[in-house]
């Protein structure tokens, strides 16, 4: 293989593909980017068995691609990056030498560094099924920013690590639980065939800073079966290996509007203000804010003998008899902060049931929070 290219065309793409690897996997071959030059294009392939990610750059003015020779070449991730970038010239070039010998030249630097076999590389197939769909950029983000906060951070129930996505109906359901908090993200959707499957947090996370890069507007081929999900866009094959296993049916858990007895209207900023104030205040490591409504009044307080207390009133609108509820303050911050809109709505059924948030002005997401007893 012997190649040129412009530098930061190919550092950009290597950082993109680096996303999916685990610079200490213990498989050796798992810790390095696969390079292959041919038909006038450059395939990168970067994986750590859970996340796989191929970047095709095909050759044009802009990048400057050469492709004098093909071949492929294995190379350890943190040595190339580092190489890559320290090279002081606008144009790379990089040669095999003497097999796996790798030949890094640009400007008065050179470099030499060992490669891996490529053969070693495990096969990944990056086909993507006939059958797929599509959602603009904006779309996707706002389901990942608004769901994958309240997957479960432990490994007890594996499932609940991921963010559920199902067909419902002309509607795509995104749902993210860890047992204390809920969070539903729901839009419009029309796709002839039904799937439901988990997609690790981990891997959304890892979508989500490449989406970041792209318009808004600009749209994502998706496609999903029962084993990964594959996301295409720029010439870039981001496929993800998904949870096994069935996820809760959470339906039955989200109060339906006949059964609230209680509700608060409030400005989302000042609710998210007044509880971050209170936050010095921990009981065991544990912040927890009281609600105390009222049609003449709403407190929201927080207290600790030995640290102290706090107490704040808000302005808002309550409907119902005096209230009084108890919830953990990151989970109430979590919920009001994957919300848009300047005001909210918090519906209660009774005091030791969940309760709902909610933007009055985009019925799509329903953020469920359960109380708890601890206050001190």
């Amino acid at each position: 293989m012997k190649i040129s290219i412009l530098k930061d065309e190919l550092y950009n793409e290597l950082q993109i593909v680096s996303k999916a690897i685990s610079p200490i996997s213990p498989q050796v071959s798992l810790r390095g980017i696969k390079i292959e030059a041919k038909d006038n294009k450059l395939v990168l392939t970067g994986s750590d068995a859970d996340i796989s990610i191929q970047k095709i750059i095909n050759k044009n003015d802009d990048n400057k691609l050469n492709i004098i020779e093909e071949g492929n070449i294995l190379v350890d991730v943190k040595y190339l990056l580092e190489l890559v970038r320290k090279v002081d010239s606008e144009i790379i070039e990089i040669e095999i030498l003497d097999g796996s010998l790798l030949y890094f030249h640009g400007g008065k630097a050179k470099y030499k560094i060992n490669g891996l076999n490529p053969e070693s590389y495990p096969k990944i197939d990056f086909k993507v099924n006939d059958e797929s769909f599509s959602l603009k950029v904006k779309d996707l983000l706002n389901i990942i920013n608004q769901t994958v906060f309240a997957v479960s951070k432990k490994d007890t129930r594996p499932i609940l690590t991921g963010v559920n996505i199902k067909t419902q109906g002309n509607n795509l359901n995104c749902t993210a639980t860890d047992s204390f908090r809920l969070t539903r993200k729901i839009i419009p959707f029309n796709y002839n065939n039904e799937f439901n499957v988990t997609i690790p947090a981990k891997v959304l996370n890892e979508l989500k800073s490449s989406l970041q890069l792209l318009d808004n507007d600009s749209d994502i081929l998706i496609s999903i079966n029962d084993k990964k999900a594959q996301f295409v866009f720029n010439d870039t094959i981001f496929q993800a290996r998904l949870l096994d296993g069935e996820y809760p049916a959470t339906d039955k858990l989200i109060p339906t509007e006949g059964q609230f007895n209680y509700y608060l209207d409030i400005n989302r900023r000042d609710l998210i203000n007044a509880v971050e104030r209170s936050n010095f205040i921990k009981n065991e490591n544990i912040i927890t804010n009281k609600l105390d409504c009222s049609k003449e009044e709403i407190i929201l307080s927080n207290k600790n003998q030995e640290i102290g207390e706090f107490e704040e009133e808000l302005v808002g609108k309550f409907e119902g008899e005096n209230f009084e509820i108890v919830f953990i303050s990151y989970y109430m911050l979590d919920a009001l902060k994957a919300l848009s809109g300047d005001d909210v709505k918090i519906k209660f059924t009774e005091k030791m049931k969940a309760f709902i948030v909610s933007d009055p002005s985009d019925d799509s997401i329903t953020e469920l929070v359960l109380p708890t007893r601890h206050l001190s």
